[in-house]
């Protein structure tokens, strides 16, 4: 639970915002669920929950920002602080998935369909930036997701920034490319991150001024942009677009268990790969993200005992 100081000072007026905004939108905003993967691995992050507020801290074109988000029914009341904090209240929109259309997915089997009744407006974010996602998606190549956890949290505690304004102290923004682009990679051994993924990092900072462009590309045209650095592959690629752009076709390749969703849901295959991932997904072409997104909401499948029917599954 985070404190409720800093809310209460925004709320007051005590620590004036430099951009207030209200936004009206067709659905009931979700923001929690909307933000779920933005906020990263951990309690340190760009994203905190404080009760009905969201904290949000973000780069801009225009520099740091932080965003403090009260969401009412279908309406959100947003207060920025920053230089950038005119460009952050403008991409919130976005960022609780207002460009998103979920009723896109259409149901070619009993399965989805009974995913689309029990989640109808499950929206997928768009922040817009690119480097906010990077680190901690590099940090998740190849290791458990604890692993991954704890060498981000370890960065963030190391090298975070604090955004501006009265954010609680545990928001914090990723490290600066500038700065990550400075270090070597043996200083990235403290985290337990080789030097394969710290040189993935090391490499996307020194190029990040020009690849933050990318959020302006298609998401086909910046997946193959982000796998020009090298240690960027098609499953980071696909999460920071997914994330970046909210595509809901930027299918993660490359995965250990996602495919095993998929396979089991769809197939009733406990163990499936990419290449059978891929063919059961094929009839939601355009979609197909969405639909592993709601596969592994569906649940994991078993590790052990018979095999499930597919009948079983009708009612998921």
């Amino acid at each position: 639970m985070m404190p409720s100081g800093p809310s209460t000072a925004a709320a007051s007026g005590t620590a004036q915002p430099d951009v207030r905004e209200r936004f009206e939108f067709s659905f009931s905003v979700d923001a929690g669920k909307a933000l779920g993967r933005v906020g990263g691995k951990g309690a340190l992050g760009p994203v905190l929950y404080d009760g009905p507020v969201i904290w949000r801290a973000t780069d801009t074109p225009a520099g740091e920002a932080t965003l403090h988000i009260t969401r009412a029914g279908h309406a959100v009341e947003v207060a920025g602080w920053g230089p950038g904090a005119a460009d952050a209240v403008a991409g919130v929109p976005a960022l609780l998935g207002a460009h998103d259309e979920p009723a896109a997915l259409v149901p070619h089997d009993s399965i989805v369909a009974g995913w689309v009744r029990r989640w109808p407006q499950r929206r997928l974010t768009a922040t817009g930036t690119v480097w906010e996602h990077v680190v901690p998606t590099v940090c998740g190549q190849k290791v458990p997701g604890l692993n991954a956890r704890n060498s981000w949290q370890g960065i963030l505690r190391r090298w975070g920034r604090r955004p501006p304004g009265p954010a609680p102290g545990m928001l914090r923004l990723p490290p600066a490319p500038e700065f990550m682009a400075s270090l070597a990679y043996h200083e990235f051994h403290r985290f337990d991150i080789e030097r394969r993924r710290a040189e993935a990092i090391i490499a996307f900072a020194r190029r990040a001024g020009t690849l933050e462009s990318v959020a302006r590309l298609s998401p086909t045209e910046a997946r193959d942009h982000l796998q020009t650095v090298r240690g960027i592959g098609p499953w980071t690629a696909s999460i920071v677009v997914l994330l970046c752009h909210g595509d809901p076709d930027s299918v993660i390749v490359g995965d250990y268990q996602i495919p095993n969703y998929v396979t089991w849901h769809l197939a009733g295959e406990r163990r499936g790969d990419d290449a059978r991932m891929l063919e059961l997904l094929e009839p939601y072409r355009g979609q197909r993200a969405r639909v592993q997104g709601l596969a592994k909401s569906a649940g994991a499948p078993p590790r052990h005992g018979p095999r499930m029917s597919l009948q079983d599954l009708q009612g998921q």
